[in-house]
Formats: structure tokens, sequence, C-alpha cells
């Protein structure tokens, strides 16, 4: 217990910054390859670490090492302190560059959502130097150099702010002559299922909400995003789930089935619904420029057409 009135003392700066990289790597020698200091160097950091915190924080398993149940939760506050004096450096050396925000976005938002309406941010912060890239997983903010992500997920990335802009209700479709196969959700059984990489429970759970159980998964395939799991349905490689959109359209044109309707989804439970998040660190709500681009995200109405949504006025 700490006696009030007296500071604690804090360890090492390096000894926490080696300790922040080995527990990302669970490998000393990954993390040497990333600081390009020895393991043995990495080996002493640790040491001289749990000698300050009088406590081991790391279990040796062969040449892998397992954070113990102390080092997770150190780990959650020497991230969120990494990224304070990360933003404080940013704040003092790239002043000349200090309306620049590097934006990611999840490739399906950003062609589906945010390129037709981007506009009207540039229209509220007109000297906004605006980067977007569209990488499928969650950047690191610090590494990428990226201030917001746009994510889709469950909301669970803390401890970054995360803020639901739009659910994502799929829709389950295969080819006409998929369908065929199909009179009940049970047929779901016999049938190779679209898995996206990103979420394991997805699919799980839509059966589950079928009342299909126990089903095995030896041929299903996964895909790391939107467009390959729409293109790999299309190809009739299995039963994927769609996004309402995507769906809608291959509907339309016949290319596509929806053999239990539209609304499956919508009769889940929401927190089994992915969607898509504004993602980004606390310290990163401080940039002007990027707290602009946060209440612009937040105020649009993602569920209404492009050009529908909130006024475009400041943020």
């Amino acid at each position: 217990m700490t006696t009030p009135g007296r500071p604690i003392r804090l360890p090492p700066l390096n000894a926490l910054r080696v300790f922040h990289v080995v527990v990302r790597h669970r490998s000393f020698r990954s993390a040497a390859d990333e600081l390009s200091v020895s393991p043995q160097a990495v080996s002493q950091q640790i040491k001289l670490l749990e000698d300050a915190l009088g406590q081991p924080l790391f279990e040796r398993k062969g040449r892998a090492v397992e954070p113990n149940q102390q080092a997770m939760l150190l780990q959650h506050f020497v991230q969120a302190g990494f990224d304070e004096l990360t933003e404080g450096i940013r704040r003092v050396t790239r002043s000349e560059i200090r309306n620049r925000i590097n934006v990611n976005a999840s490739p399906y938002f950003a062609t589906r959502f945010l390129l037709d309406r981007i506009t009207g941010f540039r229209e509220t912060v007109p000297d906004a130097d605006l980067r977007l890239t569209t990488m499928v997983d969650l950047p690191d903010f610090v590494a990428d150099d990226v201030d917001v992500a746009i994510q889709w997920g469950f909301g669970d990335w803390k401890p970054h702010d995360a803020t639901l802009l739009l659910r994502d209700y799929k829709m389950i479709c295969c080819t006409p002559e998929i369908s065929r196969q199909i009179t009940s959700p049970q047929d779901l059984h016999n049938l190779p299922l679209l898995h996206p990489m990103l979420s394991s429970d997805l699919w799980p759970n839509v059966l589950q909400h079928l009342g299909v159980l126990g089903r095995s998964s030896k041929s299903d395939i996964q895909f790391q995003d939107a467009a390959t799991t729409r293109r790999g349905t299309l190809a009739g490689l299995g039963v994927g789930l769609l996004s309402t959109i995507d769906a809608d359209e291959d509907l339309a044109m016949g290319r596509l089935v929806a053999p239990f309707g539209r609304t499956v989804m919508q009769e889940m439970p929401e927190h089994q619904v992915p969607g898509f998040y504004l993602v980004l660190p606390k310290a990163h709500r401080r940039i002007k420029t990027t707290a602009a681009f946060c209440r612009w995200v937040e105020a649009q109405d993602w569920n209404a057409p492009a050009g529908a949504g909130a006024p475009q006025g400041r943020p």
C-alpha cells in the first residue's frame, strides 16, 4: 500500500519501453530485433523492471514469454503513457504540420460511405492536410503514424476510444445454384461457409440464431475483407455474409439469392452484430484537426444516402 504523501519512484523509462515491446511480441528475441539490441540486453532491462517492482512479470515458456496478470495490468497504463508522450513530442516537433490528419478506414467503409462524403469535412476544415489509407486490420497508431481509424468489428479495442458509427447488418447470400440445395437452415451443415478473418464468431452466432448447432467447418474458407468475400460468394465458393448494399445490388441483378430473407441479423442481439467504429487513442482527441474530424464523423447519419447526412457546418 502506498504511503500518503510519498511519491512513487518510477522505474527507468527505458525498462518500461523494453517491457512494452516484449509484451507486444511475446518474445525477447523479437523485441531485441525491433529495438536493435541483443536479447541479453532486453532480458537485463526486464530483470531491472521486475526488481524495481518487486515481482515477476513474465512466465518463460521455451523461447516465448507470456505476460502474467500483473504485466497485462501494467501494459495498459504503459501504453496510455507512451501514447501521451508520443502526442506531446508530436506537438512540439511537428508544429509546422499541425493540420495534417492521417485517417485509416476499413476499405468497405471508405468506398461505400466515406469517399462520397469527405468533401463535407474538407469544407468544414479547408486547410486540413488529409491523408487516407485503407488497411483492414486496426493500425498501430504510433508505428503506422495514424491519427484516427474507422474499423470494422464489435467495439472491443481497449484502451482506445471506440464510437459506433454504423451497424453492418449482413445477409446470408449464395448463388442460385447453391440455393437449390437449401430448404432450411439445417442445410447449412452441408455447405461451405465464407468467413471474415476479422471475426471467428460472426457465422457461429448467426448459425446459433438460426438453430443450427454442432456444425463442422472443414470445407469453410476465410477471407480478409468484404470485397473478396463478395467475389467468393459470386464465384459459388460457398455461402457468404454480405453487407446489405452489396447484397441488394447482387440480388437485384439476379446474381445471388438470400435464402433466409433480408432481416436475419436485424433479429439478433446488437452485441453480436458488427459495425464500423471510430477508433483512436484518447490523447489524439486533443489534436485540433483530429478532434474536428471526429466531431464531423460522429455528426453524420451514415445510414442516410450521401448528401443527406448532418449539416456540413462547423463540427
